[in-house]
């Protein structure tokens, strides 16, 4: 039973003393560390736009190549907007309403 008093009272002293090192500490951990993040959140903004119009760039070359007309940003935003009213309607009890969703997805599809 000491043993175990003993064991416990150490690990319980470690975490004090390294709380109160952690306290005592002026900066942050990222300070500790010498750690920035890589990139700010407009870069970040920024390259995630690029990579939408690549995306779309790339989608619009196969169109082509099947005849099919390209889409534009506000074509993507369209069908993007669609694809989460389909997941939301999918997460309901209601499989009519996504089924009459489903098939008016298709039929804008045929159209375009």
């Amino acid at each position: 039973m000491d043993v175990i008093l003993v064991t416990t009272g150490m690990v319980v002293f470690i975490v004090l003393v390294l709380v109160l090192i952690g306290r005592a500490y002026p900066g942050s951990g990222a300070d500790l560390l010498d750690w920035k993040p890589t990139q700010d959140f407009e870069t970040q903004a920024m390259l995630e736009q690029d990579d939408i119009s690549q995306m779309l760039e790339a989608q619009n070359k196969y169109r082509r190549r099947r005849g099919a007309p390209d889409l534009t940003s506000t074509d993507a935003q369209r069908m993007a907007q669609e694809d989460n009213q389909a997941r939301r309607a999918g997460r309901g009890s209601d499989p009519e309403a996504l089924a009459e969703l489903e098939e008016e997805l298709r039929r804008r599809d045929d159209r375009g």
